[in-house]
Order: C-alpha cells, then sequence, then structure tokens
C-alpha cells in the first residue's frame, strides 16, 4: 500500500468518500492519519483534506458522519486523532463535545430497566461511548474515544479527561469475551456467550495501551492467534495496531489483499507505519 491510491481517491473538495461518491468524516480522518504517518502531513494532498474537515465541524464542537446530517455522533473521536494544528482553535470545542458523551446505559434508569427484562444487569463496568447521541455504548466507538481523549489531554489538560478514560477503560475490560478477545458489545448478550472479532480486539488492545500486561494476558495471545490466520485487511491492520501497542513483535502472517477501500487502505498504510515504529494512534 502507498499514499498514491489515497491521493488518486481524494475528492474534488478535499475529502475523501468510502469507495465512491460525497466526502464523508470517516474516511477524511482515516486518509489524513495515513498521510501523517507516512511523513506527509504537510503534502497539497493533507492540507486539502485537512482544510475540509476543518469546514465541516457542527456549532456543538463535534462532527456528523456527512455533511447533510444534522448531527454530531462518534465520528468527532476520529477527527480529533487527526494532527493537532490540523483542526485550529476549533478543537478545544471537539473535545468538551466528547468529554460530555456517553452510552445510554450508563445512566441508573437504563440499568434498571436491564435488569428488569434480562433478569440480570452490569452495575460496573465503567461509561463507554455510543455511535449515537443518546444510545447504547458500544466497544468501538469507546476504543476511539479513549484514543482521542488522550492524544487531546498533550494539549488541553481538561480535569474531565482522566476520569472520562479511567471509565471507559473499566468498561472495555467488563465487555471482553471468555475468549479474552471483544466483539462489538457485550461478551454475553441475552445470557449467552458470544465470540470475539479481530477487529474489535485489535481496537481495544491499541485503546488500552499502557494497561498492566497481565491484566491483557489472554487478550494479547488471542490477537497473536489471530493475526496469523486473518483473510481481513482490515481486521488484520487493527491487530498489528493492537499488538504493536504492547511492544510485542509481529508474528509471521499473511497480508490479505483487500478490498480497496479507502478507510482499508488508509489502516494498512497506518498499521505498517506502526510495525515500524511510528503509531499515529499514540502519539
Amino acid at each position: 500500500m502507498d499514499l498514491s491510491i489515497l491521493a488518486a481517491g481524494q475528492n474534488p473538495d478535499g475529502g475523501w468518500s468510502y469507495r465512491s461518491g460525497g466526502s464523508a468524516t470517516e474516511p477524511t480522518a482515516l486518509a489524513l492519519l495515513a498521510f501523517a504517518a507516512g511523513g506527509e502531513g504537510r503534502s497539497r494532498v493533507f492540507l486539502r483534506g485537512a482544510e475540509w474537515l476543518r469546514g465541516t465541524q457542527r456549532p456543538d464542537g463535534g462532527w456528523a458522519p456527512r455533511p447533510n446530517v444534522d448531527r454530531s455522533t462518534w465520528v468527532t473521536s476520529l477527527a480529533l486523532l487527526v494532527p493537532i494544528d490540523t483542526l485550529g482553535s476549533r478543537r478545544e470545542a471537539a473535545v468538551q463535545w466528547l468529554v460530555r458523551a456517553s452510552g445510554r446505559e450508563t445512566s441508573w434508569v437504563q440499568r434498571l430497566r436491564t435488569s428488569l427484562t434480562q433478569g440480570r444487569a452490569k452495575f460496573g463496568g465503567g461509561a463507554g461511548f455510543a455511535w449515537f447521541p443518546d444510545t447504547s455504548a458500544w466497544v468501538t466507538p469507546t476504543c476511539f474515544g479513549i484514543l482521542a481523549l488522550r492524544k487531546a489531554a498533550r494539549l488541553y489538560p481538561l480535569r474531565e479527561i482522566p476520569a472520562r478514560c479511567s471509565s471507559a477503560c473499566e468498561f472495555l475490560l467488563a465487555h471482553a469475551c471468555r475468549d479474552g478477545g471483544w466483539n462489538y458489545g457485550s461478551g454475553d448478550p441475552l445470557g449467552y456467550e458470544s465470540a470475539s472479532y479481530p477487529e474489535t480486539t485489535g481496537q481495544v488492545l491499541l485503546a488500552l495501551h499502557g494497561t498492566p500486561p497481565e491484566q491483557l494476558s489472554r487478550a494479547l495471545e488471542r490477537a497473536s492467534k489471530d493475526v496469523r490466520q486473518c483473510r481481513s485487511l482490515e481486521a488484520t491492520s487493527w491487530l498489528k495496531l493492537g499488538l504493536v501497542a504492547h511492544g510485542l513483535k509481529l508474528p509471521l502472517c499473511r497480508q490479505p489483499k483487500g478490498n480497496g477501500s479507502i478507510p482499508e487502505t488508509s489502516l494498512a498504510i497506518v498499521a505498517d507505519a506502526a510495525a515500524g515504529g511510528r503509531n499515529v494512534f499514540l502519539e
């Protein structure tokens, strides 16, 4: 994978689509991360993409998935992960939006409802992040929320950030599957054991960078096994990012072809850069 593929896919407005069509926040943010990882964070392509991202920030500080959507969502975390100077003075507004965001089930009302309808409820486990405001928290947006706030804290040492990140990390640890990894939600939805997914396992390991290794031994073992046999380029990239974040040497593994989408291509570039010593998610 190289950056020329992404440069060729940039839209005239400066943003990127998932594969074709109008620009969207997620592929644009991931493409910008790929250019930063490849040492092209000052290139014309990067600067045009950064201008599109700045121009689509909403008045409340967050971002919508697309400019024609009138609600800020989880993609705010992705926008905050791009290099610090990309967003300028509006970055702090985005940080404030994210600090306030949490999953609906973190309220005592929702936990009581879960207890009554399912006969059980997790009253511990911290507060995660949701895909959309006022909905349940999920693993993937929680991972990006943690990564974004930790990066933002270096510039804006808001007192709320450490506690918010700690609570979100507790959420992730409480939602591990019995096989050691993670899926998108709970490890035992409706009381039934569920298996982990390689992409979410990699995302969680990346987000839990700095967690004592004894707490993640089974997860790291799971990821090391999955990366050897994974057939998805996106999932393989997340597994690589997660393993490298914990200082582990990557085992020999296949390099899946991929489907050519902008997010998948971007992640492959970012993962390769991390394996070479530069992990832009943690900078």
